[in-house]
């Protein structure tokens, strides 16, 4: 017996020794505790390519307990361009607006195709946008009144479930005839526990912890407090017709201070004027540029705004040179792309830090895709100052 608990032990520290159906390492292997479920209902998942090699990815699971499940994983662009598998009588497990409860459907109107989405909340509502062929099936939601039980993964919202959890509870729902279904829930009770007795990951699979409080990765601007942080964000068109980030220039300017709470708003007279689909794609009209100022008139006020004592705050580095390249103060400057916590070389966009916080960006105060973006930057500064304060707690 000791000797059998050795070679566990051993397969569990060795490189590569992971159990290619579950995907954990062999001496935690959950395998043999997953039920072989015969739903009648069809389960169609479709996977963010993200997702794919997740250790604690739960699709798998359900594709080897379920009898009759697919599981189709890919990019977007791909599975937009593709043809998918979907059956005539398809529905699809997703919030959208005017989604029916799914627990209130009557038998006859019960999907006899039941398509689930597998990734993070930002890759679902990129999928939900990009795949035409999923906004054309009816929609049903859930309504868990209890938190998910997904102790070891980052979730939105304290009643966000696993693609394991919002299956099952789908199928208990449309055939709660259908036995196993809770046995299902166990095992994945089982993998969450394992996980959590043997949370150090030893051959190279990324931990999936609470996310370190540690004040080490928190600029010290932010630590000293955000009484002195202007965040700020810019829409700029090419002022020669190329590429290049020299030639790029602020044309509409926004900002916050985070101290007063006072805001910058400015249309900049741009060298090139500007489409209407690139209006459009800024969300703002002709008539916003009416009262545009000079380059040396946006130099003045953004001078006035910005306090010697002020640190500028972008998520881009690429925003921050549009004041170079106009010639405009920045006094010191941060730029929070380049902040990690947790995850070394993150390089995704500022939706995409938002959704892997678990935040919702606040009500934008000021118009245009730049307000939007703007709310958001404020909404993360926040947010890494109340890190610091729960440490200091």
């Amino acid at each position: 017996m000791q000797s059998h608990k050795n070679e566990e032990a051993a397969n569990d520290l060795i490189p590569g020794k992971r159990c290619y159906h579950c995907f954990r390492p062999l001496g935690t292997c959950f395998c043999d505790s997953i039920p072989v479920i015969a739903n009648k209902t069809e389960v169609l998942i479709l996977q963010h390519a993200r997702e794919r090699f997740h250790p604690f990815n739960t699709a798998r699971i359900v594709q080897k307990a379920l009898q009759n499940s697919r599981l189709l994983s890919d990019h977007i662009s791909r599975l937009a361009d593709s043809e998918l598998p979907l059956r005539s009588d398809a529905g699809l497990l997703y919030p959208a607006s005017g989604a029916e409860l799914i627990s209130d459907l009557p038998p006859h109107r019960r999907p006899g195709q039941l398509v689930v989405i597998d990734g993070t909340w930002h890759h679902a509502k990129t999928m939900y946008r990009d795949i035409a062929a999923l906004r054309a099936l009816p929609c049903y939601r859930l309504a868990p009144t209890a938190p998910g039980r997904y102790r070891i993964r980052r979730e939105p919202t304290d009643t966000s479930l696993s693609t394991l959890e919002a299956t099952v509870v789908a199928l208990q729902a449309i055939e709660p005839e259908t036995g196993g279904l809770e046995q299902l829930l166990a095992a994945f009770d089982q993998m969450i526990d394992r996980q959590i007795a043997h949370p150090k990951s030893v051959d190279g699979w990324r931990r999936n912890r609470k996310r370190s409080r540690t004040p080490g990765n928190i600029p010290r601007t932010i630590l000293n407090g955000i009484e002195n942080v202007v965040v700020a964000y810019g829409e700029s068109v090419s002022s020669d017709g190329t590429n290049n980030p020299a030639a790029r220039m602020p044309v509409y300017w926004v900002a916050q201070h985070m101290g007063t709470g006072s805001r910058f708003a400015y249309a900049i007279k741009p060298a090139v004027r500007p489409s209407e689909t690139l209006l459009g794609h800024w969300e703002l009209k002709r008539e916003d540029f009416t009262e545009a100022i000079s380059a040396e008139e946006f130099r003045h006020c953004w001078s006035n705004f910005l306090g010697d004592g002020d640190t500028l705050v972008t998520y881009h580095q690429s925003t921050m040179r549009l004041l170079d390249n106009i010639g405009a103060k920045r006094s010191h400057s941060l730029v929070l792309k380049s902040i990690n916590l947790e995850r070394s070389g993150f390089s995704g966009t500022l939706e995409e830090r938002l959704a892997a916080e678990g935040l919702t960006g606040e009500a934008a105060q000021l118009h245009g895709r730049s307000g939007k973006r703007l709310a958001m930057a404020v909404t993360l500064v926040k947010h890494l100052a109340r890190l610091q304060q729960e440490i200091q707690q």
